[in-house]
C-alpha cells in the first residue's frame, strides 16, 4: 500500500477527484467514476474489478473493514486525506471513510443488444436509474442502454441506488435507442400509462427490449412507434401513473413470473 497524504484542499490531484465526484460531464470526460464505501466496493472486487487508486480519511484509515478492503491489492496507491475534506467528497451524511476510483466499462456503440434489455428515454432521476439498474440485475436482464437526456448511469448516487447492480450489467449511455431497436432480433414493448394492453393480459415474449420512458413526459413520440407492442400496468381508479422505476419492476418481474410458470 504506497500512502500519499494530501492536507490542502487546494492539491491539484484533490481538486481533480473532488470534480470527478460531483460532475458527470468529468466523469464522461475521463471514462472513470467513484465508488464510495465498502458495500459497492466489495460488490466491484466480487466482480474482478481493480479500481485505479483508493481514498481514505483520516478515520477510515482507522477502520478494519476499510483497511481490508484496499489490503487485497498489492501495491494500490492510496490518497489520505484529512476527515474534513473527505466530506467534501463523500455525499453520504456519515461516510466510512473510504472511496475507490474506478475506471466506467467501455461498450462499443455498434454492438447489438442480446437478451433480455432495458432502454431508457430520457429519465432523468439518478435514484429511479440507479433503482432500475438494481431491478434489472435482479430480474436476470443482461443489458441496459441509456439514451439522450438521461441522468448519468454512473454517478455516485446512481451508484449508491443500484447497490452493486452495475457490475453484472452491460451499460451504455448517451445511446441511440432507434438504431439499438432497428438491429434488435426481440420486440420492443413500451410501458405507457394509458390505451396500452393489460400487462397481465399480454402473453409476453421470450426476449424483450423493454422501453421506459421520463418521468413526466412518458416516451418521446419518435421511439414509440418503434415499440412491437405498448402496455398498461392496471392501476386503481384514482391512480395517475407509477414512479418509472415501480414500472420497470413490475415489467421486468411479470417477465420473471411467466417464465417460470411455462
Amino acid at each position: 500500500m504506497q500512502v500519499k497524504s494530501i492536507s490542502s484542499k487546494d492539491n491539484p490531484a484533490l481538486k481533480a477527484l473532488r470534480a470527478l465526484v460531483h460532475d458527470p460531464r468529468e466523469q464522461r470526460a475521463q471514462g472513470r467514476t467513484v465508488l464510495d464505501g465498502p458495500h459497492l466496493i466489495e460488490a466491484y472486487w466480487h466482480h474482478g474489478g481493480v479500481p485505479e487508486y483508493f481514498v481514505l480519511s483520516e478515520t477510515g484509515s482507522q477502520n478494519k473493514e476499510a483497511i481490508d478492503l484496499v489490503s487485497r491489492y498489492t501495491g494500490m496507491e492510496v490518497m489520505q486525506v484529512p476527515d474534513r475534506l473527505f466530506r467534501e467528497l463523500s455525499p453520504v451524511v456519515t461516510p466510512v471513510g473510504i472511496l475507490a476510483v474506478i475506471a466506467i466499462p467501455a461498450l462499443a456503440a455498434e454492438q447489438p443488444l442480446a437478451g433480455n434489455c432495458v432502454l431508457l428515454d430520457a429519465v432523468q432521476d439518478a435514484g429511479n436509474i440507479g433503482a432500475i439498474l438494481r431491478t434489472a440485475a435482479a430480474a436476470g436482464v443482461a443489458e441496459v442502454a441509456l439514451g439522450a437526456g438521461c441522468a448519468s448511469a454512473w454517478s455516485p448516487k446512481t451508484l449508491r441506488a443500484a447497490q452493486g447492480a452495475h457490475f453484472s450489467l452491460r451499460i451504455r449511455e448517451q445511446a441511440n435507442l432507434a438504431a439499438l431497436l432497428g438491429d434488435y432480433d426481440g420486440a420492443c414493448i413500451a410501458t405507457v400509462a394509458r390505451e396500452g394492453i393489460s400487462l397481465f393480459d399480454c402473453t409476453l415474449p421470450a426476449k424483450v427490449a423493454w422501453l421506459f420512458g421520463n418521468e413526466g413526459a412518458g416516451i418521446s413520440a419518435a421511439l414509440l412507434p418503434l415499440a412491437d407492442m405498448r402496455v398498461t400496468i392496471p392501476l386503481a381508479a384514482e391512480t395517475e401513473s407509477l414512479n418509472v422505476a415501480a414500472a420497470a419492476a413490475v415489467c421486468l418481474f411479470e417477465q420473471v413470473r411467466q417464465r417460470l410458470c411455462c
